[in-house]
């Protein structure tokens, strides 16, 4: 027990020196005019998505954002479709190896529109693919 109050404890420390550190950061880029004012935290609690679940990690301002628009756009992916209602955890490697060469010969900024194409085909990632598109997706969208 104490091992775990002593973790926390730790984590917390850890958490205030990173968010100081990020605050400190963000006020510098302000006053040297890259930024003109501190972004602000926003709070979404009902996107009205269906799919603010556990399977797309609760990330509803994200399925809001990627359900705004109705058009379907293909990026040279047809083949993909073949993969709609297919569990995360389902693919093969060679499978995988499919989404990984449509991801990785787009462009970066293409990488939003290909995700949100993606859900609206009802088509999931791979689980061995999800971390590496949703960092980009995130240094594109932010």
């Amino acid at each position: 027990m104490l091992i775990l109050f002593l973790s926390l404890v730790f984590l917390g420390i850890v958490a205030a020196i990173a968010g100081s550190i990020r605050y400190h950061r963000l006020h510098k880029k302000v006053e040297r005019g890259e930024l003109e004012k501190m972004p602000e935290v926003k709070m979404v609690t009902d996107c009205g998505a269906d799919s603010c679940a556990v399977e797309t990690g609760g990330l509803c301002e994200l399925d809001c954002m990627l359900n705004a628009g109705k058009d379907i756009v293909y990026y040279d992916d047809e083949e993909l479709d073949r993969f709609r209602g297919k569990e995360g955890d389902a693919y093969s490697d060679e499978e995988e190896e499919e989404f990984r060469n449509v991801f990785e010969t787009m462009q970066p900024n293409d990488v939003p529109g290909w995700v949100r194409s993606l859900q609206q085909r009802e088509i999931t990632l791979p689980n061995g693919l999800k971390d590496e598109v949703f960092l980009l997706y995130n240094e594109q969208v932010h």
